[in-house]
């Protein structure tokens, strides 16, 4: 995921939606310390805490966040097949609620803007439509083959490698994840053309291992065990969102 995480790129680009995200991010971070007062997740014991931070980073920044914080912290397999299972009910409905508030909106707009216009303007509009939602140029994007499958494993083993050295020189209690993440970052900050060049089979890949992770955990979890032993996960997710 993280060979995509040019800095400059991602400044020049994203415009306004950094302001977007930041205010997003510190939103999800007060729901959380007012969801925690409300729902202090005191069936999960001392991993309560680490749990709820865990979904807080899963809302900032998707699951590989949630990942590398559960890891981090050290929390218990158990209880991280229960937080996902509980956290993905609960962010099903929250996106099923957006689409709907979305398709709403473009219904309502589009029904105020009705009116009669002749075929040139038809035309003159398609065209404007057709640059308007012009898919940005992909010329510099590398088709996934065996190369770069290859290319993209063996970069990611070595920065894993020299992530996990780093690690235990400086931070042994530290999980590897954290410094791998930022020399991923800074290594394709500093180098973004051979990144880019890895950009797609790496998601691809990550998307891989990513829902493999996702597979193994839930298929560990049991929602019926979760809303008879832990309801307030769902409790605490769904006011987290809620408060956001």
């Amino acid at each position: 995921f993280l060979f995509d995480s040019d800095l400059k790129r991602v400044v020049r680009d994203a415009g306004s939606l950094l302001v977007a995200f930041f205010v997003g991010a510190l939103s999800t971070v007060v729901g959380t310390l007012a969801a925690f007062a409300f729902v202090p997740l005191k069936s999960l014991g001392d991993q309560g805490w680490k749990v709820a931070c865990a979904l807080t980073s899963r809302h900032i920044g998707g699951a590989i966040n949630f990942v590398a914080v559960a890891d981090t912290l050290n929390i218990d397999g158990s209880v991280v097949s229960a937080a996902i299972a509980a956290d993905n009910v609960v962010v099903a409905l929250y996106f099923a609620f957006l689409f709907y508030l979305a398709v709403s909106g473009e219904s309502e707009t589009y029904d105020t803007k009705i009116t009669t216009v002749s075929d040139t303007d038809v035309q003159t509009k398609s065209e404007l439509l057709g640059e308007e939602i012009a898919l940005p140029d992909e010329e510099d994007q590398v088709p996934i083959t065996t190369s770069s499958i290859a290319y993209s494993i063996a970069t990611a083993s070595c920065l894993v490698t020299l992530g996990t050295a780093i690690t235990a020189a400086i931070c042994p209690n530290l999980s590897p994840l954290v410094i791998t993440s930022l020399l991923t970052v800074i290594s394709a900050t500093l180098f973004p053309r051979p990144f880019q060049q890895l950009r797609t089979s790496g998601t691809a890949i990550g998307v891989l291992f990513l829902q493999m992770f996702f597979a193994a955990s839930g298929a560990a979890g049991s929602l019926i065990l979760v809303l008879r032993e832990a309801p307030s996960l769902i409790a605490f997710s769904a006011l987290q969102l809620a408060i956001h």
